[in-house]
Protein backbone atom coordinates (compact mmCIF):
# COMPACT_ATOMS: atom_id res chain seq x y z
CA UNK A 1 0.00 0.00 0.00
CA UNK A 2 1.49 3.51 -1.10
CA UNK A 3 1.76 5.81 1.67
CA UNK A 4 -0.36 8.93 1.03
CA UNK A 5 2.30 11.46 1.75
CA UNK A 6 6.30 10.95 1.06
CA UNK A 7 9.09 12.03 2.71
CA UNK A 8 12.75 11.51 0.94
CA UNK A 9 16.19 11.41 1.57
CA UNK A 10 19.48 11.98 -0.27
CA UNK A 11 22.85 13.17 0.84
CA UNK A 12 25.71 14.50 -0.79
CA UNK A 13 28.98 16.81 -0.26
CA UNK A 14 27.18 19.13 -3.04
CA UNK A 15 30.66 20.99 -3.97
CA UNK A 16 31.38 23.20 -6.85
CA UNK A 17 27.12 22.14 -7.36
CA UNK A 18 26.50 20.94 -11.11
CA UNK A 19 24.36 19.33 -13.30
CA UNK A 20 24.42 16.08 -11.78
CA UNK A 21 23.70 17.66 -8.28
CA UNK A 22 20.77 19.28 -10.09
CA UNK A 23 19.43 16.22 -11.54
CA UNK A 24 19.52 13.90 -8.51
CA UNK A 25 17.17 16.23 -6.60
CA UNK A 26 14.46 16.86 -9.69
CA UNK A 27 14.65 13.55 -10.07
CA UNK A 28 14.00 12.91 -6.25
CA UNK A 29 11.67 15.27 -5.61
CA UNK A 30 9.89 13.63 -8.37
CA UNK A 31 9.31 10.24 -6.16
CA UNK A 32 8.47 12.02 -3.26
CA UNK A 33 6.31 14.72 -1.66
CA UNK A 34 8.70 16.33 0.71
CA UNK A 35 12.45 16.52 0.15
CA UNK A 36 14.75 16.20 2.76
CA UNK A 37 18.80 16.92 1.40
CA UNK A 38 21.45 15.84 3.76
CA UNK A 39 24.72 18.18 3.24
CA UNK A 40 28.04 16.77 4.48
CA UNK A 41 30.02 19.23 6.89
CA UNK A 42 33.72 20.29 5.81
CA UNK A 43 34.93 18.02 9.10
CA UNK A 44 33.24 14.59 7.71
CA UNK A 45 34.26 15.38 4.00
CA UNK A 46 37.80 15.67 5.60
CA UNK A 47 37.62 12.50 7.38
CA UNK A 48 35.85 10.84 4.94
CA UNK A 49 37.80 11.78 1.57
CA UNK A 50 40.87 13.49 3.04
CA UNK A 51 40.59 16.91 1.25
CA UNK A 52 38.00 19.76 2.26
CA UNK A 53 35.60 21.10 -0.34
CA UNK A 54 36.53 23.63 -1.93
CA UNK A 55 32.86 25.58 -1.39
CA UNK A 56 32.54 25.85 2.24
CA UNK A 57 29.81 24.38 4.17
CA UNK A 58 27.65 27.36 4.73
CA UNK A 59 27.88 28.46 0.71
CA UNK A 60 26.73 24.90 0.06
CA UNK A 61 23.78 24.60 2.28
CA UNK A 62 22.61 28.27 0.51
CA UNK A 63 23.04 26.99 -2.90
CA UNK A 64 21.07 23.49 -1.89
CA UNK A 65 18.29 25.69 -0.02
CA UNK A 66 17.49 27.79 -2.99
CA UNK A 67 16.73 24.99 -5.43
CA UNK A 68 13.13 24.46 -6.06
CA UNK A 69 13.15 20.68 -5.49
CA UNK A 70 14.31 20.72 -2.00
CA UNK A 71 11.94 21.53 1.27
CA UNK A 72 14.46 21.64 3.72
CA UNK A 73 18.08 21.32 4.59
CA UNK A 74 20.32 19.51 7.23
CA UNK A 75 23.76 18.75 8.47
CA UNK A 76 25.03 15.19 7.67
CA UNK A 77 28.11 15.06 10.64
CA UNK A 78 27.99 11.45 10.10
CA UNK A 79 27.41 8.44 6.86
CA UNK A 80 25.46 6.43 8.75
CA UNK A 81 22.17 6.57 7.20
CA UNK A 82 20.10 4.36 9.41
CA UNK A 83 20.78 6.50 12.39
CA UNK A 84 19.63 9.77 9.92
CA UNK A 85 16.11 7.56 9.47
CA UNK A 86 15.77 7.17 12.99
CA UNK A 87 16.15 11.39 13.42
CA UNK A 88 13.74 12.06 10.61
CA UNK A 89 11.74 9.13 9.27
CA UNK A 90 11.97 9.48 6.03
CA UNK A 91 9.70 6.64 3.10
CA UNK A 92 12.98 6.59 0.23
CA UNK A 93 16.41 7.36 0.15
CA UNK A 94 17.46 8.46 -2.82
CA UNK A 95 21.39 7.58 -3.84
CA UNK A 96 23.79 7.27 -6.78
CA UNK A 97 23.72 4.36 -9.02
CA UNK A 98 27.70 3.73 -8.45
CA UNK A 99 26.35 2.95 -4.84
CA UNK A 100 24.65 0.13 -5.68
CA UNK A 101 25.87 -3.23 -5.30
CA UNK A 102 28.44 -2.15 -2.09
CA UNK A 103 28.74 -3.94 0.97
CA UNK A 104 27.66 -0.69 2.84
CA UNK A 105 23.86 0.13 0.89
CA UNK A 106 23.32 -4.08 0.39
CA UNK A 107 23.17 -4.04 4.22
CA UNK A 108 21.78 -0.48 4.58
CA UNK A 109 18.88 -2.28 1.92
CA UNK A 110 18.45 -5.31 4.43
CA UNK A 111 17.82 -2.82 7.51
CA UNK A 112 15.60 -0.24 5.24
CA UNK A 113 13.38 -2.94 4.26
CA UNK A 114 12.37 -4.17 7.60
CA UNK A 115 11.29 -0.29 8.51
CA UNK A 116 9.54 0.12 4.92
CA UNK A 117 12.24 2.65 3.28
CA UNK A 118 12.42 2.27 -0.39
CA UNK A 119 15.68 2.86 -1.71
CA UNK A 120 16.14 4.56 -5.49
CA UNK A 121 19.20 4.61 -7.06
CA UNK A 122 19.88 7.09 -10.16
CA UNK A 123 22.43 6.93 -12.78
CA UNK A 124 25.01 8.53 -11.80
CA UNK A 125 26.46 11.27 -13.91
CA UNK A 126 29.79 9.69 -15.69
CA UNK A 127 30.82 13.40 -17.50
CA UNK A 128 30.63 15.49 -14.73
CA UNK A 129 31.35 15.52 -11.11
CA UNK A 130 33.17 17.63 -8.27
CA UNK A 131 36.02 15.00 -8.74
CA UNK A 132 36.60 15.84 -12.11
CA UNK A 133 35.71 19.67 -11.97
CA UNK A 134 38.67 19.07 -9.10
CA UNK A 135 41.14 17.88 -11.35
CA UNK A 136 40.31 20.29 -14.31
CA UNK A 137 41.34 23.18 -11.64
CA UNK A 138 44.12 21.80 -10.71
CA UNK A 139 45.74 21.08 -14.01
CA UNK A 140 44.96 24.67 -15.28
Amino acid sequence: MKKPYTIGYTTGVFDMFHIGHLNILKKAKERCDFLIVGISSDELVEKYKSKRPIVPFLERVQIVESIRFVDKVVVQEHRDKYEAWEAIKFDKMFVGSDWKGSKLFTDLELKFKEVEVEVVYFDYTIDTSSTLLREKLNSM
